[in-house]
């Protein structure tokens, strides 16, 4: 058992039933005997008097055992006893060695009653139930909680012994077997040397009886085949605990007992230090919860110390929970922590399994891939997957999709202690992580160039010690990087030392399609900001002015133009001659001032760029370069050179085959043919687009393709469609920043009032004014007036354009040049 029993309850989650187990000599003692003569009544007849909850088919079957009751009582002596072959010898007696009942059990109410169904159903009933999962998770409470509630299912008796399993010096199956045969009243002169004989005469023992058997804390099914009843007890079940998972036994249903649901997290934590304590500071309960990862033993170690603290607060405990570093140590009461409960199963590991434990527990985010697992050790897949299998066994690493792997938060706290406790562990971190570094990096960049055809940048980024993945098709690879964003990501900040951080620098360029897509703009900004504070602190003006650069890039696609402009300038002056900052830090520049209105800055930034990118012979940076002078040249007045400024973008891009890029292009001029007034082949084209965006997973540019296809049929006179890809825009826009979703309101709402639903387009209109005066930008007079009470109609087909132009004029504008580089 665990040792928060020390804390006088079971480990994990528990329950309330009374415990009126019969223990010591009484258990031992025969069915029909009494306990204590002077009471004039058989012990079963004691238990059918206490117990309650016997089914209506088992007690008369037990009283008709004991037939009619002596005049007197006696014990029968061994002369006056039957002889019979040794196996039916013993005394029929029925212990009762089940540990007390928990009297705060709470939550797993779905799985308890899932698990007493089975039990009461004597056709699908397993002859064993496996309950597996990472100490301290509950495993023990649960057991002895299903046991009590299944007892009156077993009148036989309950057998129960702890097996040691997550210690030094598990119990040996001979030794268990002995005690188990005398509780069921087997003279030691009766009981055999050997496992086997004793295995044998045991499941003699149980056949015709129906008999409940509780082994705690497995070691392994080694340990738990010989204790278990034969194919001739078939009403008896075993109950089985283990960190390891029992595979090999036959019908045995396992269960892989999982952390608690915040509800459950938070009413234990109640039930120990009071429902009222507990209400007065809810929000300060969940952030303690949470710190102990809704582990049942953290969370009861830290109700504990609570509770004997009468002058602390709650908020007292989750700010001393808070720092992570701390928080093993903190969750300690007594003699019982939580770090003594993984040392127990770390100290079972082989010298490769610890390593691997160690150096696993280093990575960040929430879980890790096989191949990346196996640059974090430097192992092939095979052993990898090998290594990772045998934790996944004993519990001390999950795996709850095949091919990934993830700790439990607490688990990965204690290994990441273990690997600062070795002597050599500074060296092995340091390589450990620079091999997963590097393996995100090489498949980062194949990525990056399998989308961007004819771009140079991964030329630039900084060599490699692994080759990274092959993938078959652009799809696959787009599928790797965002199913691996956030490991991805969670590996840029820990690799900002001397070695590896240019290329935790070059990492975030290659990922820059998680910044464009806009799925994870935050993150994507603290690690960048990360990377470029360490590399200012270094001295290292190369990494520094590349991790400006694509923070300036993500800024410009988030609508922070000024955030992004000081970003992008500061890239340029502190390593300008760097041809991936030259190029792409101008190119981004030119399209924020367009967006800003200084449009002859942005024909300079943009100039510098087509410049460097034909000096660095990047096909995809120039027709980058040309598309986004068409929309300067549009936002000019110049149409006619806008849409030849596209279509040479849009030629270079068909010939280098990129299907996102392709998108670009045609975005570009679908928009500057609309601004020509060629409404049918803008539709086309952004249609087209639209289709490339949604296949590239890239819903910040779906959206901005449905609002330009919105303006295009309110132009046309068209409403109805209009109105649809404006919500479609507006259920898409949220990724694109304020601006932008000002604008797909704005939008949404002239199409509502064109096909007649003024009250819908009244509330949009509030909404976009209530955005309006939140960003600090004047009121546009299109907005006042459609919130009038005498404001009319809008004309069905009124250019949507002029109001558009009256927004931009007062900020950052809602459209945005083309991004792509």
């Amino acid at each position: 058992m665990a040792g928060d029993e020390r804390l006088g309850r079971q480990e994990g989650s528990t329950g309330s039933v009374s415990d009126r187990s019969w223990h010591g000599d009484e258990a031992r003692s025969p069915l029909g005997q009494d306990p204590d003569p002077g009471l004039g009544r058989t012990r079963l007849e004691l238990e059918l008097e206490l117990e309650s909850g016997y089914p209506a088919d088992v007690v008369p079957e037990l009283r008709s055992r004991l037939g009619p009751r002596p005049a007197a009582y006696s014990r029968p002596t061994a002369a006056s006893r039957p002889q019979r072959p040794l196996a039916e010898t013993a005394p029929v007696v029925r212990p009762a060695q089940l540990p007390a009942a928990v009297a705060d059990f709470t939550g797993r109410e779905h799985l308890v009653r899932e698990l007493n169904e089975r039990l009461a159903a004597p056709a699908d009933r397993p002859a064993a139930i496996a309950i597996a999962g990472v100490g301290g998770i509950g495993k023990t409470a649960l057991a002895v909680h299903l046991a009590h509630t299944a007892r009156h299912r077993y009148p036989d008796g309950q057998l129960y012994i702890d097996l040691g399993g997550a210690g030094s010096s598990p119990a040996d199956p001979e030794t268990a077997l002995g005690a188990f045969l005398r509780s069921l009243g087997t003279p030691d002169a009766a009981i055999p040397d050997g496992t086997e004989e004793r295995a044998a005469l045991y499941r003699a023992s149980l056949e015709g009886r129906r008999v409940l058997v509780l082994l705690d804390n497995a070691r392994d099914a080694a340990q738990v085949r010989p204790l278990l009843p034969g194919d001739g007890a078939p009403d008896c079940v075993a109950l089985i605990t283990s960190r390891a998972h029992m595979t090999g036994l036959d019908r045995t249903h396992p269960v892989d007992l999982d952390a608690m649901s915040p509800a459950e997290a938070f009413a234990l934590f109640a039930l120990i230090v009071g429902e009222e304590r507990a209400a007065v500071e809810r929000a300060e309960v969940m952030n303690v919860v949470a710190s102990c990862s809704y582990l049942p033993l953290a969370i009861r170690i830290a109700a504990c110390r609570l509770a004997s603290r009468r002058t602390w607060t709650v908020s007292v405990l989750a700010r001393k929970l808070a720092d992570e570093r701390r928080r093993l140590d903190e969750l300690r009461a007594g003699d019982l922590a939580v770090k003594a409960t993984f040392e127990l199963g770390y100290g079972q590991l082989d010298p490769a399994q610890a390593r691997a434990f160690r150096l696993l527990g280093l990575v960040g985010g929430p879980d890790i891939s096989l191949p990346a697992a196996g640059a974090v050790l430097g192992l092939d897949v095979a052993e990898t997957g090998r290594l990772l299998t045998s934790l996944v066994d004993i519990s001390l690493l999950e795996s709850a999709v095949p091919g990934r792997y993830r700790f439990h938060d607490l688990v990965r706290l204690y290994a990441r202690a273990c690997s600062e406790r070795e002597t050599r562990a500074p060296a092995e971190r340091e390589e450990a992580l620079s091999r997963l570094l590097d393996f995100y990096l090489a498949t980062a960049a194949r990525v990056y160039a399998m989308e961007r055809p004819g771009d140079r940048m991964v030329d630039h980024l900084e060599s490699t010690g692994h080759p990274g993945l092959l993938f078959e098709t652009s799809k696959a690879a787009l599928d790797w990087l965002f199913a691996e964003a956030d490991c991805l990501l969670a590996c840029v900040p820990r690799c900002t030392g001397e070695c590896t951080r240019r290329r935790a620098g070059d990492l975030l360029l290659g990922a820059l399609d998680l910044a464009e897509s806009g799925a994870r703009p935050r993150q994507y900004e603290t690690v960048a900001r990360a990377v470029g504070d360490a590399a200012h602190a270094a001295g290292d003006s190369r990494t520094e002015a590349r991790a400006r650069s694509a923070l300036g890039h993500l800024y410009s696609f988030t609508g922070r133009y000024s955030h992004a402009e000081r970003e992008l300038r500061r890239a340029l002056e502190l390593d300008g001659e760097d041809p991936v900052v030259a190029s792409r830090a101008s190119n981004q520049l030119g399209i924020v001032t367009n967006g800003l209105g200084r449009y002859e800055d942005a024909e300079r930034y943009l100039g510098q760029a087509l410049e460097a990118f034909r000096a660095d012979a990047n096909e995809a940076g120039e027709a980058s370069a040309l598309a986004n002078l068409s929309r300067l040249h549009v936002s000019r007045g110049r149409t006619r050179t806008g849409v030849e400024l596209a279509e040479q973008g849009l030629a270079i891009y068909r010939r280098l085959g990129a299907p996102l890029r392709l998108a670009n292009g045609m975005y570009t001029l679908g928009i500057a043919l609309t601004r020509a007034h060629r409404l049918e082949e803008a539709s086309v084209h952004l249609a087209e687009a639209l289709d490339l965006f949604h296949d590239a997973r890239q819903p910040l540019w779906e959206g901005m393709a449905h609002f330009r296809l919105a303006e295009i049929q309110l132009m046309a006179n068209r409403p109805d469609q209009a109105v649809a890809h404006a919500q479609q825009s507006l259920a898409l826009g949220g990724l694109g920043g304020e601006w932008r979703r000002f604008s797909f309101l704005t939008v949404l709402a002239k199409a509502l009032m064109a096909a007649g639903q003024r009250g819908q387009a009244e509330d949009c209109w509030r909404q976009a004014r209530a955005l309006r005066e939140r960003l600090g930008s004047p009121e546009p007079e299109e907005v006042r007036q459609l919130l009038s009470a005498s404001a009319p109609d809008l004309p069905a087909a009124q250019d949507p354009f002029p109001g558009h132009r009256d927004a931009y004029g007062v900020g950052p504008p809602v459209t945005e040049s083309d991004p792509w580089i």
